[in-house]
């Protein structure tokens, strides 16, 4: 639901009625009839009324969600709050996920970073560690502001661009930053999908997905372990599955999961061993998600 409380009061501040749009901007009296519904203005009218007002189109309206894990923590990341749930997810979720990766930071040097936008690393802690890390806070936002949409292709390759951008690997013509990958590769000594058939496969997964009519936290693990069996990038497929993973928790009212750090070998077994044995990832997976609801027990946010 949108809200466009923002919107009314700018409205007041200029003695401007939003009947007065109509006549002055040329907008439907039905298109203006949705600010009371809390419905989605197109992004054309959001740009002529923010023009109209000398304002951001964002300064008019925010999204209200039923999620009260996603209301929390869109309200937190608007008003940068620190100390609470959005605060503790970016600097958890992002220092085990890029640390199960190789990531030579630790979690202080992590949370340094997103309280400070600095970093106080000392010697022989690569650059491309460093800009995952901001480039991973950055991912959850993108998650938290598109947590509601349907989850496809595009969703999924904007999150590897935005976690992959500026870093090494995008300075190789062949890695396709953004874009599933041009090269095999191995997982663990296991072949994954060839780069010919990700797109296909991909496809046939989201599909698939789509197809469940109620989605559980069980469906979520099973994509899960079937994108990361694909491995459709070059690199980065371990982070970008965990954050689809975040996204979808959140679009379906579920208590997200953290991998912790230390917890990486059982959802290593629990990946490689998901076709013979799902019970490993799935347990896994929701120790991870005791590890979010501790979190929401702290704050106090009740999930109904």
């Amino acid at each position: 639901m949108y809200c466009y409380e923002k919107l009314e009061q700018k409205l007041t501040e200029n003695g401007i009625t939003r009947t007065a749009l109509t006549h002055e901007l040329g907008i439907s009296s039905r298109t203006i009839a949705k600010i009371g519904k809390g419905e989605k203005l197109s992004r054309i009218v959001l740009q002529k009324i923010a023009d109209y007002l000398s304002c951001d189109p964002g300064d008019l309206y925010c999204i209200v969600s039923d999620n009260p894990i996603l209301q929390r923590l869109r309200e937190e990341k608007d008003a940068k709050i620190s100390g609470g749930l959005y605060h503790e997810l970016q600097v958890r979720m992002t220092y085990n996920s890029n640390h199960m990766e190789g990531s030579a930071l630790s979690e202080e040097q992590t949370r340094f970073i997103f309280e400070t936008n600095t970093i106080d690393a000392g010697d022989g802690i690569p650059v491309d560690d460093i800009l995952e890390t901001v480039h991973h806070f950055q991912a959850i936002d993108y998650v938290i502001d598109h947590a509601e949409e349907e989850l496809s292709e595009d969703f999924i390759k904007e999150l590897h661009y935005i976690l992959k951008h500026d870093t090494k690997d995008a300075s190789l013509f062949w890695f396709s930053v953004g874009d599933y990958k041009q090269r095999p590769n191995v997982v663990g000594g296991r072949t994954t999908t060839k780069p010919a058939d990700v797109s296909a496969e991909i496809k046939a997964l989201i599909a698939s997905y789509h197809a469940n009519a109620n989605i559980t936290i069980n469906d979520i693990i099973a994509f899960h372990a079937a994108f990361e069996r694909i491995h459709p990038f070059q690199d980065g497929n371990g982070r970008v599955g965990r954050l689809i993973a975040l996204k979808e928790c959140l679009h379906w009212n579920i208590v997200p999961f953290i991998i912790e750090d230390t917890k990486k070998h059982f959802y290593y077994r629990g990946l490689a061993e998901w076709n013979h044995e799902k019970g490993y990832l799935i347990d896994t997976c929701l120790d991870g998600q005791d590890t979010f609801q501790r979190l929401l027990d702290l704050f106090e946010i009740k999930t109904g």
